[in-house]
């Protein structure tokens, strides 16, 4: 869909939808409920949460990724995650194998092109050596140096941008979510209602014209990227970079995502797992029990190879 209509308010009417939305007090999570639900937890944190009637006008989403793994193997994969992190918690790892179910959820995403010609300014840096007698430790040595020959670069890159993926939720930590990828964004099928059966989707919290914010500035480091790598020799120096950036579009797209929230002890752990691909991510949880009975057998066996060494001597 094109950019510029969309933040002129210039999208068709079907471009746009409106659905049942509650927003948790807790997270402030916005999730899509049907309209015979009136009591529901929070998939995001475990917050029990009233339903409301309260309506949410949004652009309509364009593609989404369909599940490929069911909760079985969701939990599978987050319980085999768990086992390999050291000092985790019994209990955590015990409550998540036969806790409560795992919620499906599709998470909100935007994707943009655009096409972009910059003309750049700077400097291109050739090294070179030069050798030079030295004196350390009272002794004459022959030392190379680097220096740098610079000299005025100019030019221009071009790139064309192809689904430049934005998250466009608030409910889970960025560094969760991005440790989810890579998706497979080749395999988006058109939006269609039936797809979430079963599953809960959540509202976009990030704006159109804010997702593009976060799209310019992943856009701007790779256009760096290209123009030092468009100047060449050993090292750069970049002054200026103007870029033209036309033919933006946009789609809101929805990708696939297990969330199992669990409390406890009065502690709250999230885990989130790529519902095509298995990868997992989720809060460290640490057992100070289990690091106190490390650090008592790392003490006792550096006692013991102390004493070794020391009667063997």
């Amino acid at each position: 869909m094109d950019f510029r209509a969309a933040l002129n308010n210039q999208l068709a009417e079907s471009e746009i939808e409106e659905t049942r939305v509650v927003t948790c007090p807790n997270c402030g999570a916005q999730t899509e409920y049907s309209s015979d639900t009136h009591a529901a937890e929070c998939p995001f944190c475990a917050t029990p949460v009233v339903t409301d009637t309260g309506a949410h006008r949004h652009i309509k989403p364009r593609g989404l990724l369909p599940f490929l793994l069911d909760e079985r193997q969701a939990r599978d994969a987050m319980t085999d995650w768990l086992g390999r992190l050291w000092f985790a918690p019994g209990g955590v790892q015990e409550y998540a194998r036969k806790g409560r179910a795992m919620n499906g959820i599709y998470v909100p995403y935007w994707t943009f092109d655009a096409d972009t010609k910059s003309r750049y300014s700077g400097q291109r840096g050739n090294d070179y050596y030069e050798s030079r007698v030295v004196v350390r430790n009272g002794k004459k040595r022959t030392v190379r140096i680097r220096k740098t020959r610079w000299r005025a670069a100019r030019g221009q890159v071009a790139r064309f941008f192809d689904d430049v993926l934005v998250l466009a939720s608030q409910s889970l930590p960025k560094k969760y979510t991005d440790g989810l990828e890579p998706w497979d964004l080749s395999e988006l099928e058109p939006y269609n209602p039936e797809y979430l059966a079963g599953f809960r989707a959540e509202g976009y919290q990030v704006e159109l014209a804010d997702g593009f914010v976060q799209a310019r500035d992943y856009m701007d480091r790779m256009i760096l990227r290209d123009v030092k790598y468009d100047i060449g020799g050993d090292r750069q120096r970049v002054s200026n970079v103007d870029t033209q950036v036309r033919d933006i579009t946009f789609k809101h797209v929805l990708l696939p995502v297990w969330l199992a929230a669990y409390k406890y002890r009065g502690r709250t752990f999230r885990f989130v797992v790529n519902g095509r691909t298995g990868r997992v991510q989720g809060q460290r949880p640490y057992s100070a029990i289990k690091i106190a009975i490390a650090v008592i057998l790392g003490a006792i066996i550096a006692m013991g190879v102390g004493y070794v060494i020391a009667t063997s001597q």
